[in-house]
Order: C-alpha cells, then structure tokens, then sequence
C-alpha cells in the first residue's frame, strides 16, 4: 500500500520525532535485536524486517504489520490510497441493488402466490408450479463457485450487470408464454432469472463493506436484504390483484400479460440505472477493515484455498447450517403458503397474498430494526440466538393458530412469525462476514445461500409431500422440528468478531506477545513509514 495518513491515535506516542533531517540511510542494515527508540524517526524509504523489535511506546495498528507477502513502498501510491472516508455515492448504490433484487425475488415467487391459477391455465400439476419456485434453489447450488469467482475476478460493477441483465431478459422472455401449451417458455424465462439470482444474492454484505463505514455495514445490508424481501412482498400481493381466478383462457391469457408486461418495463428502467449508479468502489476504503482486506488481498490467492479455509473455520460451519434451517423453511413456507391457506380457506386467493406479504413486511422491519441494533451494540451472537428461538416460537404459535378458522388471528400470528424469520436473513450475512474476515463476503455469503437452497428444496419438497398426504399442521410440525435444532446449535457459536477487532482503533492494547507473532507471520520486509511509528 502506499502512503497513510492514521489518526492521531494510530501514530502511537506523541514524543516520537518526525523531523526528517533525523533519518537512518536506506543501506543502513538494522538488526533483529536493535530496539528502535521512539525518539529515532525512520525514512519512510527504509525497508525494517519484520523481526525488528520496536519500543513499547511505539504504536502501530496490529494489521499494518502483517501484510502477507507484499513489500509495500510509500511511494507506490498517492495519499489517497489510505484516507478512511466514505463516498456520497453508497447510498445510491444499494438502493439501486435493492431494486433489482426486488425485480427478481417477484418473479420467484409470482407463480406460487396464484398456484392454483397458473395449474388452471397451463393445465399443469401443483408440484409443477412448485418446481418454478424450486428451480431458483436448484440453479444457486452448482452456478455459485462460479459466480464467487467472477464476483472475486471481474469486481462489483461486472456482477451487477450481468445479474440485472438476465433478469431483464427472463422478464421478457416470459411474455412469449401467453398461451396454455407454452408453459416450456415460462419454464425457460423463470430459469433465466434464477440463473440472474445467483448474481445477486451474493451481495448484500459485499456491498456493505465495500461502500459503507464501519458503524453503517450492518444498517446497509439490511437495506440491500430488504429489496429482496420487499419483493418476495409484493410478489405476494399483487399477482392476485392482477390475475383473477376466472374460467375464460383468453382473458386470462391477458391479465397474466399485463403483469408480465409491467414486470419487464421495469426490469428494463433498473437494468439503465445499474449502468448508470453502479460502479466498481468508492475512491477512498470506507473503513479500516476494508482498507487492510485491500492490502492483504492476493490476486494469485488459491480460490480452493479460501474454501477449505472457511469450512476449518468451525464457528462458521455451524453457521451454515443454522443459516441454511431457518432460509429453507422460509422458502418452504413462502413457496407453499398459497396452498396451505387455499385447503383451509377456500376461495381465499387474495387474502393468501396478503398474509404472504404481512410475513415479509413484519420481516422487513424486523431486518431494519437487527440491523440498527447490530451496528450500534455489536452483539451479534446474542441477538442471532434470540432472533432464531423467537422464530421457532412463532413458528409454533402460526402452526397452532392456522386451523382455527379466523383469518385475523392468521395475519397476526404470521406477521410475528415473519417479523423474525425474515428480520434474521440480514443477521447471518453479517454474523457470517465477522466471523470469516478477511475471507471474501460474496464466499461467506455464497456458502450461506447454498445452504439456504438445498434445505429450501428438501423442505419444500418434503412439506409438500406431508401436505397433500396429512394435511397443513404436520408438515409445520415438520418445520418447527427443524427451526428448534437450529436454534441449539446457534447456541454453540462462539462469537470470534474478527472485522470488529480490526476496525477498534486500540492499538495502544496490543500485547507483546501478538509482536512477537505478527513478526513471525510477515515472511518479506515491510516498508513502515513514520507516519506508522
């Protein structure tokens, strides 16, 4: 890295001089051995080896030490390189992400909002329609290494272009499917836009960390979740309002083309304004997190190294898990919904959407609120082990209260259980990038989705099946029996919040100890300014 310019308490003891008339020749060779005393400045062209012990007074962040198997020379760069700063430009970008997201998580699930409808009309199997839901799991599972890859590879600006393209391609190639024999066309476009998915769901806390300070990654990406559940939202409100359970073809042919129409004008306008807003990062890191990921990132890093690092990362596997329980059942719940409400309420198509988006709105709010919370209290532990047992309990008190033959208490129950189920997506995202930084976040967040997919599958297909053959209240059970052992194993998740250790500007606290070990890990001569002493 080049030049940086730390606050004031970053540059360690005040009484150090920086006077550079007061400077060591660069061919002057230092010893293992030399203490170095705080009142001796160095030239910043001054290569020291790594072993070269400094007085204690000396305070240098632990990070700056320990840039793996880089020389970095002050002059390499500007002074901008280092300057913490946060761009005007973030918010534009996540709100644009969000957007698109939304765009995409309603053609997921359109289809399943109005099953019943779309069986009508294609003349298909409930299990059929269930499958258009379905395949944007299936499709995330194989395509993610790949896309991580090319998140790794290409950057930001890349990713979200191609994923808000395929998306505005899968919109409009679903409007060639306005007939009853074409459900193959409808089943090309939904694989379209799943494939744009696996460009998206990524993400969220890449973005975050990329673009927004440390006291703002956990606010924004919930913020960039919440496009996502925003849609999923609206996806189930208005296909039901668009598409009316009628008889006559022709003119449900036409009340499905008018959403699909609406849908691909506006896929199209975000697509534009991904080319206009998006770009690669900002001109400054935002933190100090972002800036030392930014030194300590290795163009030729083995990308099977990351992985295999990550799946030793214990904390991290328990997480994916859990993760990957609480998503699933929401997928599950989401895909299903229509039918559970239908088999109890009969004719109750448009109240089944509603309740679908009180689930999701409760869920949003719940996000922003965890979000907030979690950037000012840091306790990301604690309130992931809450939110999921108030999950399961709502889970359980929505499963009790479906049969009851009252919508209302429905709505309510729902919206509770929503308001947790959903609020924790945006929790393991960033719980997930703490507990595996410097690890890339589209890796973290990759492997977390993929989780979220197979049990998505598993559970949609299982409940599904529990459903048809028993009815709505076992295949909850079903649900229920999984949330509660998700929430005893998030119980024995160890909260090692390693992005928050480096962003404490305490370097005053470090230990001899961790000098001697950062010393060891440095293999090649570090250049050390005297801004750094």
């Amino acid at each position: 890295m080049g030049d940086e310019h730390p606050s004031q308490d970053e540059r360690g003891d005040p009484s150090v001089s920086t006077h550079p008339s007061a400077s060591v020749h660069p061919s002057a060779s230092v010893h293992p051995s030399v203490s170095v005393h705080p009142s001796v400045s160095i030239h910043p062209s001054v290569s020291v080896h790594p072993s070269v012990s400094v007085h204690p007074s000396v305070s240098a962040h632990p990070s700056t030490l320990a840039l793996r198997g880089s020389l970095a020379h002050p002059s390499s760069s500007g002074p901008e390189d280092s300057v913490i700063k946060v761009s005007r430009r973030r918010w534009a970008v996540v709100l644009v992400f969000s957007c698109y997201s939304m765009c995409n998580a309603f053609q997921w699930i359109q289809y399943g909002s109005i099953s019943n409808i779309f069986m009508h009309f294609y003349g298909v199997s409930a299990f059929a329609i269930d499958w258009l839901s379905m395949c944007y799991m299936i499709t995330y599972i194989p395509l993610l290494l790949p896309v991580a890859w090319l998140l790794e590879k290409f950057g930001l600006r890349t990713i979200a272009l191609t994923g808000s393209a395929l998306n505005c391609l899968g919109a409009w190639v679903k409007l060639g499917s306005l007939q009853p024999h074409l459900f193959p066309v409808t089943v090309l476009g939904q694989i379209i836009c799943s494939v744009a998915q696996v460009f998206i769901l990524g993400m969220p806390s890449r973005i975050a960390s990329v673009w927004f300070g440390a006291n703002e990654v956990s606010t924004a990406c919930s913020v960039a979740v919440f496009g996502n559940q925003l849609g999923i939202a609206i996806g189930f409100l208005v296909p039901p309002v668009l598409v009316p359970n009628i008889k006559d073809q022709d003119k449900l042919a036409y009340h499905i083309s008018i959403m699909f129409y609406i849908i691909g004008g506006v896929a199209t306008l975000l697509f534009i304004l991904v080319i206009i807003v998006f770009k690669e990062k900002p001109k400054h890191p935002p933190s100090r997190a972002q800036s030392l990921s930014y030194a300590l990132a290795s163009p030729d890093a083995s990308y099977l190294s990351s992985i295999i690092r990550l799946f030793k990362n214990l904390n991290f596997v328990l997480l994916v898990i859990t993760y990957g329980l609480n998503a699933g059942a929401f997928y599950a719940l989401s895909t299903l919904l229509n039918r559970m409400v239908i088999l109890r309420y009969p004719g109750e198509e448009v109240n089944a959407g509603r309740i679908g988006l009180t689930i999701v709105i409760a869920g949003m709010l719940g996000a922003m609120i965890s979000g907030i919370w979690l950037d000012r209290s840091k306790t990301y532990k604690e309130t992931t082990l809450v939110v999921y047992i108030m999950t399961l309990v709502g889970m359980v008190v929505y499963t009790l209260t479906l049969n009851l033959g009252h919508l209302w208490i429905v709505f309510i129950t729902a919206g509770t259980m929503g308001f947790f189920m959903t609020g924790y997506l945006p929790l393991g995202f960033e719980f997930a990038v703490e507990l595996t930084y410097p690890e890339s976040e589209g890796m973290s967040s990759g492997l977390l989705n993929v989780s979220a997919q197979v049990f998505g599958i598993i559970f949609t297909v299982s409940q599904g099946q529990i459903i048809d053959n028993f009815g709505t209240t076992p295949g909850n059970i079903f649900l229920c029996v999984f949330l509660g052992l998700g929430a005893a194993l998030t119980a024995f998740i160890r909260a090692d919040l390693r992005r928050q250790k480096a962003n404490k500007e305490t370097p005053e606290t470090k230990l001899p100890e961790e000098e001697e070990e950062e010393s060891n890990t440095s293999k090649v001569p570090t250049a050390v300014s005297d801004d750094h002493l």
